[in-house]
Formats: C-alpha cells, sequence, structure tokens
C-alpha cells in the first residue's frame, strides 16, 4: 500500500507502535527519553533523525512535523499494580501531562487522530480520577474518545490486557444514555466491567464508539515461540537452580509439574517468580499462555520456561528472541546485551494487536479525514460512528 498518513510516537521505545503502523502510515516524529530503547530502534531500523532522545518536556514544539495521528504508550509504572500506584502524578506515568502539553501547544497543527494506550490500572488509580482526567483533557483538545480494551492473547500467546483510547477531531459525541448502551452492546473481549462503571460515571465526558469487530480467538499454543535449545545449551539451569526454584511451588503448583513431567509428551509452562505471604514463590500457568512481559527489574520480572515430559523436567530463563516473538516482533534485530533486550520488549506494544487497532480503528478514520484518499492536510468531516441506543431499563452490568 502507498505510504498515504503520517504519525508521531511519542515514548517510542524500540518502535513497536511504528511496525504496527507500517501499511499505509509513514513514521514523521518519534520521541523517547531512554538511549538504551533508541539504540534498539537504530540497529533493526538504521540511525533516523527523526527519533529524538529527550525529555518530552524538553521538546521543541515549532520542530514537531504536523501529522495525521500522534501516538503515546506512556510509562505505566505508576498505574501498575505491580508499581506504586502513584497513577498520574507519579514520575513516570506523569508524563502523560507532557503528552497533552504538547497538543496544547501545536494549537490548529494538532494531529486530527490520537491513540492513547498503557495498563488497565489506568481506569482505577486514584479512585478513578486519572482516567477521567486523561479523557477530559483530551476533549478540551478536540478529540472525542473511544475507549476499549484489547488483550495482545488474541494475536500471539501472551496474556496482555492493554487499555486504548481512539481519539478524533470533529465527531459528534454520543449522548449520556447512548454512550453506556452502546460500549455495553460491543463484543465482550473489548471491555470490562471498570471500564463501563468509568463510562457510566463520566456520563458528561465526549465518548464515541467505533464499530469494531470481535478480535481473533485466543492463541493458546506457547510452545510455538520458544526457541529449541539444544540440551548441553548452558542456558538451561543447573541442576541444583532447578530444585531450587521446584522447593519454590507451592504444592498445587508442584503437583501440576509432576503430572506434566511424567506425561508422555513434552509440555511446557510459563512462570514469574511472585512474593506471597513474604515469601518467594514460583507460580506456573499451564494454559498455554505466557504471562504479561514486563521489565527485567530483578529476577523476578523475567520469566521462567518450565520443560516438563517424559520424565523430564528442565528450566530456563525466556530468551530475547521469545520476547520478541511475544511482542509479535519475530524479527526484530537483537544485538543488545540479554537484559537490554528484555527491557525494550518488556516495556513495548504488541505489534498485531496495534495492526489491528490501525486496521479496523485508525485507517477508516483517516481515510475520512482526507479529500478522496488524497494525501493532503485532513478536513474534519464526521466519521460513521455506530450508536447502539438502549434505554436505561434494558441496562444490565455484569463482571467481565
Amino acid at each position: 500500500m502507498k505510504k498515504c498518513f503520517t504519525f508521531s510516537e511519542y515514548f517510542a521505545g524500540i518502535g513497536l507502535v511504528g511496525l504496527g503502523l507500517q501499511d499505509g502510515w509513514e513514521l514523521a516524529f518519534a520521541n523517547d527519553i531512554d538511549p538504551k530503547k533508541r539504540e534498539m530502534f537504530v540497529n533493526h531500523f538504521g540511525e533516523d533523525d527523526r527519533y529524538v532522545l529527550s525529555d518530552i518536556y524538553d521538546l521543541r514544539v515549532d520542530s514537531i512535523p504536523t501529522t495525521t495521528l500522534a501516538t503515546a504508550s506512556f510509562p505505566c509504572i505508576d498505574l501498575s499494580l505491580a508499581g506504586n500506584r502513584m497513577g498520574l502524578n507519579g514520575k513516570h506515568s506523569g508524563a502523560f501531562w507532557g503528552f497533552r502539553d504538547i497538543l496544547r501547544q501545536m494549537g490548529d497543527r494538532r494531529p486530527p487522530l490520537v491513540l492513547v494506550e498503557n495498563v488497565l490500572g489506568w481506569l482505577s488509580a486514584n479512585g478513578g480520577q486519572d482516567f477521567r482526567e486523561s479523557v477530559k483533557e483530551l476533549n478540551q483538545l478536540g478529540y472525542v474518545i473511544d475507549a476499549f480494551v484489547l488483550n495482545a492473547h488474541h494475536f500471539t500467546p501472551q496474556s496482555r490486557p492493554r487499555m486504548f483510547l481512539v481519539g478524533a477531531q470533529g465527531q459528534e459525541p454520543l449522548g449520556e444514555w447512548e454512550a453506556l448502551a452502546s460500549f455495553r452492546s460491543r463484543p465482550e473481549a473489548l471491555w470490562v466491567k471498570r471500564l463501563l462503571d468509568a463510562i457510566w460515571g463520566n456520563k458528561d465526558l465526549q465518548w464515541m464508539r467505533l464499530n469494531l469487530p470481535m478480535p481473533p480467538p485466543v492463541q493458546r499454543n506457547v510452545a510455538s515461540i520458544l526457541e529449541t535449545l539444544d540440551d548441553d545449551d548452558e542456558r538451561w539451569w543447573t541442576q541444583a537452580k532447578t530444585a531450587h526454584i521446584y522447593g519454590q511451588l507451592s504444592a498445587a503448583h508442584r503437583e501440576r509439574v509432576d503430572r506434566l513431567r511424567m506425561g508422555q509428551r513434552l509440555s511446557y509452562a510459563m512462570a514469574y517468580k511472585r512474593v506471597r505471604d513474604k515469601q518467594t514463590r514460583a507460580e506456573i500457568r499451564t494454559d498455554g499462555l505466557a504471562g504479561c512481559l514486563r521489565t527485567p527489574v530483578g529476577g523476578s520480572s523475567k520469566q521462567i520456561v518450565f520443560a516438563m515430559g517424559r520424565g523430564q523436567f528442565r528450566v530456563r530463563w525466556m530468551t530475547e528472541r521469545e520476547y520478541a516473538r511475544l511482542q509479535g516482533a519475530d524479527d526484530f534485530t537483537i544485538n543488545v546485551p540479554y537484559l537490554q533486550a528484555l527491557y525494550g520488549f518488556g516495556d513495548a506494544v504488541c505489534v498485531p494487536a496495534i495492526r489491528w487497532i490501525s486496521e479496523h480503528a485508525l485507517t477508516p478514520l483517516a481515510e475520512k479525514i482526507t479529500s478522496n484518499g488524497k494525501c493532503e492536510k485532513p478536513t474534519h468531516s464526521h466519521l460513521p460512528i455506530e450508536q447502539t441506543f438502549v434505554s436505561p431499563s434494558e441496562l444490565v452490568f455484569q463482571g467481565a
């Protein structure tokens, strides 16, 4: 497809949002503060002066090009359950306000579309006020917002639910009752009860609902992303280290390992170390999915592979290539130290999830705000937004 639409990628990291936007989209500007992430970007995409290494608060707005779309996968540390829960007042997640400031200062050059991504903890941080303020600020900049949840497990065998906001200028917002009913009637894979509660509790905000389809079936095939290592590969743990982590399993998890070890075929389970009742525990999952990738801050944040069957039981850390595959970046160039690679991928987005959003939301929106499909300055015509109305007496709420 001819490159037609441009985007700016804030908190760009190693550039996986751009990989998901490849068809029909061209990078015009990227920004991140982390030199190690930029190094990985350059190793894969090549040296690129469009990628500006800088604190977002230090960017000069007059140096940022006009684009169709601005994306922001701002830091999740202060919103995550594994983080400090400081919310948008935190040192890291508070960088959202830097993104807001950039959009505000751009004025008439503001991109007509935005895509913002973060963890589900965004919905509940500071009693839900952080999410409300995020949407409210985007509303005040002229964006009507669609909000949905999308889990990477629809595309790769990784459990990674994420909250996405798609904002578009020039749209007619849904009415108060329409907003809640409309979101409740979309595929259940795209919402959780906390999101419905957030919309219901903020009916005064400007919402739209795009006609998004059901995502693909869950991909429970984690064995498909694993590298085949020789039996004498030094990455397999020693017998003593394997015995140690076996001892960190709870009785229930140990029973699962013993059962799978005696099976006639090889089986694989992914595990993390966690602190339970002030004790370090190894917890495995045997549902065919890997846990959500995280940055390797301490050994407990690195994911572990258990290989069991035919009387054998072997353990190792997940490789950097496996991290890449779980993010849908199978062929990404990796020539940096192991922990640096895990950090880059663990703090990134799932490429095919972004591609799905591009196909079903961003590209259709961009096509509507250009004239006759030509790549020119967007005009803000109203877009087709599905609006399903249900009367208040018909609303039923169930947990997702």
